[in-house]
C-alpha cells in the first residue's frame, strides 16, 4: 500500500466512523475524536476481512460500516463504565 492508498485510507476512515456511529442505535458516550479513530481502524480491518472474499467496492463499504459500528458499540460500553 503506497502513500496515496494510506491518505485515502484515512479519508475513507473518517467517513466509516461517522456512519458506524449512526448504525448504532441510542445515544453513544463517545469523543468525536475517538469515533473517528475507530472509524479508520476500522477502515483498515474492515478492507482486510473483504479482502478475503471479494474486492468489489460496494462489499468492502458494508463490511467497514459493520466493523465501525462495532468498534462503537465495545468502546462505547469501555468508555460509559469509565466515566
Amino acid at each position: 500500500m503506497g502513500i496515496s492508498g494510506i491518505i485515502s485510507a484515512l479519508v475513507v476512515g473518517l467517513i466509516i466512523g461517522a456512519l458506524g456511529r449512526l448504525v448504532v442505535p441510542g445515544k453513544q458516550h463517545l469523543p468525536i475524536w475517538l469515533t473517528l479513530v475507530i472509524g479508520i481502524v476500522a477502515a483498515f480491518i474492515g478492507s482486510a476481512i473483504a479482502a478475503i472474499f471479494t474486492s468489489f467496492w460496494l462489499f468492502v463499504l458494508i463490511v467497514q460500516v459493520l466493523v465501525a459500528a462495532a468498534g462503537v458499540m465495545l468502546v462505547d460500553g469501555a468508555y460509559a463504565k469509565r466515566r
